[in-house]
């Protein structure tokens, strides 16, 4: 049988020269998942964020399908997942559940992440992979100052 493109996509840390790749799939995502929320920063602020700090500072993964980057994401620190983001014409083909194993992988000690209330697609993802809702916000400690929900993922025992 024929894996498919998003079976052959290979998941891999990200290097410099990946950086503008990696902000255009960002800004896409955003802008078709959370199309109400405020954003932050301008796109060229967003671009310069994701080369001056998040891939070189960052354990930053890329789904890398046939030298096109299809997803992105992102570990901060002992247990933030900080970004997980799909080009949206690769969402629901399985890339972001190959992306939370791979998290998990790397930090099977636990998981910890924040997702906009707005964002149920995101919110049903992270449950069906065994996150468990820790609180929500009103949005006051967030740039966007949008309502916003903890999730954490703890290993079974």
């Amino acid at each position: 049988m024929e894996r498919t493109e998003t079976e052959r996509a290979v998941l891999r840390r990200a290097v410099a020269a990946d950086a503008p790749a990696v902000a255009e799939v960002w800004l896409r995502s955003c802008a078709a998942a959370l199309p109400g929320v405020r954003r932050a920063h301008s796109d060229d602020a967003v671009r310069a964020w994701f080369r001056d700090v998040v891939v070189p500072e960052r354990e930053t993964w890329v789904a890398d399908a046939d030298g096109e980057i299809a997803g992105l994401m992102v570990l901060h620190g002992p247990r933030e997942l900080d970004q997980l983001h799909l080009a949206p014409e690769r969402r629901g083909q399985g890339l972001g559940d190959r992306f939370v194993a791979l998290a998990k992988e790397r930090r099977p000690g636990g998981l910890a992440l924040w997702t906009f209330q707005v964002n149920r697609p995101a919110q049903r993802f992270y449950l069906r992979h065994g996150f468990r809702e820790r609180c929500r916000t009103d949005g006051r400690d967030n740039e966007e100052r949008e309502p916003d929900v903890r999730y954490v993922w703890l290993p079974e025992g």
